[in-house]
């Protein structure tokens, strides 16, 4: 039996003011919402000024919505406004597939309060991922390596290894290197910026939420594992008595680790920068290897010397939908 879903109305806004005209423009956009089976998407929008001279739709090779812009003309400045009505339905609903994260669960020893889906050794997933094993999870070996914002390196191993004890379930112990994480490392939106090395994130403690996704990934990848970063928004709660504010709301970013079942995917999110597992609070937009495969927006011009970036993103809870 499916639980109401919660209904959202998602905005997200992204300003480029350049400081001379630009005279060509080409632009990649991650901004239409998943069809998953815990969420499916009412209505989207996607409105830009400028007119584009051409728009492309395609799904890329992860299966999310891409929509290419081309401007071949001077212009000053770049708007885009993403509009999307989200219903999302809670992971742990009754008769839900394997791939949405749910089934037979089971507490975590470390916080009995959690529970989280039934999953083999650490150590039997990641020799099922092993070079050589059969069958071939193609679906989930792409997810292994290095990427450019994820390194494999003893360095990730080693942090990880102090939840990864000998037969420990996996699930289990992704859950307790996201909580590792969560009181180790502090939230810092000026430590970083989008081109800091993960290793860097490593030794200084300090980040953000991409940054914080991209830590437990190459924790993960460095043991063998698979895990893709997964983008989309969070809801936030205004202060007791306090009206929400229109852009108060932050794009967001949380991982999803593999095991095999019954043949197929399981895949299961785990959101580090705030110690829980994704529900009906979290939208998903698109996932990954890392942050350069599912940026929101993202591309090349000719001109416009410096340039200032504004973006907002408002999640507004509505009416709860059957």
């Amino acid at each position: 039996m499916k639980h109401p879903a919660v209904r959202y109305h998602v905005l997200h806004e992204t300003r480029y003011s350049y400081e001379s005209p630009v005279s060509l423009s080409r632009q990649l956009l991650h901004l239409t919402p998943r069809e998953c089976l815990w969420q499916h998407c009412l209505e989207h929008a996607i409105s830009v000024s400028p007119e584009p001279s051409v728009v492309r739709e395609r799904t890329d090779c992860f299966g999310n919505a891409v929509r290419e812009l081309a401007l071949e003309f001077p212009h000053d400045d770049l708007q885009v406004h993403a509009e999307s009505t989200i219903d999302v339905f809670s992971r742990s609903t009754e008769g839900a597939s394997p791939d949405s994260g749910t089934g037979t669960h089971r507490c975590a020893a470390d916080e009995p309060d959690t529970c989280l889906p039934v999953s083999p050794a650490w150590e039997a997933v990641r020799d099922a991922l092993a070079y050589g094993a059969r069958p071939v999870l193609l679906e989930a070996s792409r997810f292994q390596f290095e990427s450019p914002h994820v390194r494999v390196k003893r360095e990730f191993a080693r942090y990880a290894r102090e939840s990864f004890d000998a037969g420990r379930p996996l699930f289990e112990a992704v859950h307790s290197l996201m909580s590792r994480i969560h009181e180790e490392f502090s939230f810092d939106p000026e430590a970083t910026t989008v081109a800091t090395p993960v290793l860097e994130v490593l030794a200084e403690r300090r980040g953000v939420c991409q940054d914080f996704a991209h830590l437990m990934l190459s924790c993960l990848r460095s043991l063998g594992l698979a895990a893709r970063y997964v983008s989309g928004y969070l809801l936030t709660h205004p202060p007791p008595g306090q009206p929400r504010m229109v852009g108060a709301d932050a794009s967001h970013a949380w991982v999803s680790v593999y095991s095999p079942s019954d043949g197929e995917g399981n895949w299961v999110d785990f959101d580090p920068t705030n110690c829980l597992l994704p529900d009906v609070q979290h939208i998903t937009l698109a996932w990954g290897r890392d942050f350069a495969d599912v940026s929101p927006l993202r591309g090349v011009i000719l001109g416009g010397d410096t340039h200032e970036l504004e973006v907002a993103v408002t999640v507004t809870p509505l009416a709860d939908a059957s």
